[in-house]
């Protein structure tokens, strides 16, 4: 059976914060900036050295609900799996990661773009999807579109969203959430990184619906 989001603690939140850790030193100022700010998620992209890292150390904490982003390949979820990663988000669609995630049970968010992809995400059983590049394309007016095509299908707009516009797309009918990597930039501030996390998330909250969003 295809396991979805439905009642997934993921659903709690409009805003899911991005991370690519770029030093190991920024990992638990992420942590604790987001633990404090209410925000207890965060999606770390396999991108650069520090990935699985940042995985295994957020997850062991046991207050953050962690995923993997990035995913390209079946062995990369795996491994994320085994880190700890409670979801998976990929950039496509790719029928081998959907079905290596889903055969553990664990959540998996592809990436579409274009009509085509997100009819043959649904044809998987998926209903919660990653539009991507979301600063590729008038995004606010497609996701609009998919609203009355794919009434049934939710997104995540990711990439060109930011603290200016976030909550414009957090109003979107089809939105069940926001990504964006602006609030765990705020990390690498030094010493001051995990309260500058925690400010990030905090206006990135503000600015969203507070009840009301579709799950």
């Amino acid at each position: 059976m295809m396991p979805t989001l439905a009642g997934h603690p993921l659903l709690d939140h409009p805003v899911i914060p991005l991370a690519t850790v770029r030093a190991e030193e920024h990992i638990d100022a992420i942590g604790d900036g987001l633990v404090a700010a209410d925000l207890p998620v965060v999606e770390v992209a396999l991108r650069g050295p520090h990935g699985m890292t940042a995985i295994r150390r957020l997850a062991a904490r046991g207050d953050l609900l962690v995923g993997a982003g990035t995913v390209l390949t079946s062995e990369q979820a795996a491994e994320a799996l085994d880190a700890g990663a409670g979801f998976i988000v990929a950039p496509g669609l790719d029928i081998e990661v959907v079905q290596r995630v889903t055969a553990a049970g664990c959540p998996v968010i592809p990436g579409v773009l274009s009509p085509t992809e997100v009819a043959a995400a649904a044809r998987l059983g998926l209903t919660h999807l990653k539009l991507f590049p979301a600063s590729a394309v008038d995004a606010r007016v497609m996701l609009g579109a998919y609203a009355d095509v794919f009434p049934d299908i939710r997104f995540m707009p990711s990439s060109g969203v930011n603290q200016h516009n976030i909550g414009e797309f957090a109003r979107l009918p089809s939105v069940f959430a926001v990504s964006g990597s602006w609030i765990t930039a705020a990390a690498a501030a030094g010493a001051a990184g995990a309260a500058a996390v925690t400010e990030a998330a905090r206006t990135a909250l503000a600015a969203c619906p507070t009840a009301g969003l579709p799950r």
